[in-house]
């Protein structure tokens, strides 16, 4: 099939395009080649999709069966794609998140068909992608369109943009490394299933063209259960260094740098489990095989190779949190010595 990636190379892209190809699929990906090179036998369509009016006129000369938006933020991204594609494609399959789930939930392991979706905007990532559903699922139940929606929870891989508590990438290494503190929400052991992308690029690939997919919604998260500090301990494993920890609540954490820290308080802070029963029906080939240690492992090493940098605002940030963590222990350790 000829398929269109409106996106293509963010890290759940850049494992969906070979899949695609591997599988004998026609790949064209659309994005304003500011990251990752595609890989060969890949169209390239060099574009902004802000740009509603240039984005329609180009695609209305172009041909595609199936249109994948990686890149639908608002809702009035997912409007101009199904304006755009709207009866001339065979299907439209749209990344939203498992954040677009309102919180608490009602079932654990989550089921897709038993939950809500997110009515309070005061974190516009979830807040949005709820909208971008609501829409969506108001055309496939008023007018059947084949829209297909996925839901990816917290998924790493090369290209990774939030890596650990503070979204530090390579310095979560650094620190580790150089014996340094690294802070963990809560008590750390907030349940939660890490994924990573070659297994989830299975579930969109395995969407492409699958009628029992149209007019569905999934989540396709891993499976295995594990806490938050896990992420962190088994990190220390892979570089064979045991990390230093100390925990500071969500809410303070949120508190402290609220644009930072919202996703720990308004989303990590809840049961990140979920049951891939639906997605399995319909899909029975996704099976995500990829553990803690072995994903670790890829991406530390794409971390080393390409993606060295370190945030010296955020290093600044988790130095003072620390400093703050071992001045109240101080502090209560004391309460009962005067």
């Amino acid at each position: 099939m000829k398929v269109l990636i409106l996106g293509g190379t963010g890290v759940i892209s850049r494992a969906i395009v070979p899949l695609l190809l591997e599988r004998g699929h026609d790949v064209t990906v659309f994005n304003r080649g500011q990251r990752a090179q595609a890989p060969a036998g890949v169209r390239v369509m060099l574009g902004d999709r802000a740009d509603r009016e240039g984005f329609r006129a180009t695609m209305q000369a172009e041909k595609f069966d199936v249109v994948i938006d990686m890149i639908a933020f608002t809702e009035d991204d997912a409007r101009s794609t199904v304006k755009t594609f709207r009866g001339r494609v065979e299907q439209i399959i749209v990344c939203s998140s498992s954040s677009a789930y309102q919180r608490p939930y009602r079932t654990i392991p989550v089921q897709e068909d038993a939950e809500a979706l997110c009515e309070d905007p005061v974190f516009p990532y979830s807040f949005n992608k709820a909208q971008i559903e609501r829409y969506l699922q108001a055309l496939i139940r008023d007018e059947g369109l084949p829209i297909t929606i996925i839901r990816p929870s917290l998924t790493f891989g090369p290209g990774a943009a939030g890596f650990g508590v503070l979204r530090q990438n390579y310095g979560v290494i650094d620190r580790i490394r150089r014996g340094k503190p690294l802070v963990m929400f809560g008590d750390g052991k907030n349940p939660w299933s890490f994924t990573f992308a070659p297994d989830l690029a299975v579930a969109f690939a395995g969407a492409v063209g699958n009628r029992r997919t149209y007019g569905q919604h999934y989540h396709a998260t891993n499976e295995a259960r594990t806490a938050w500090q896990d992420l962190y301990l088994e990190a220390g494993r892979v570089l064979g260094v045991e990390p230093r920890l100390f925990f500071l609540p969500a809410d303070l954490l949120y508190r402290a740098a609220p644009t930072l820290c919202a996703h720990l308080h308004f989303e990590k802070s809840y049961p990140g489990l979920f049951d891939n029963s639906k997605i399995r029906r319909d899909i029975p080939e996704f099976a995500p095989r990829i553990d803690l240690h072995a994903g670790l492992t890829t991406l530390f090493a794409w971390f080393e190779a390409e993606s060295r940098a370190i945030d010296p605002e955020k290093e600044a940030l988790e130095d003072r949190l620390h400093g703050i963590h071992r001045g109240l222990g101080e502090q209560v350790a004391n309460l009962y010595t005067r």
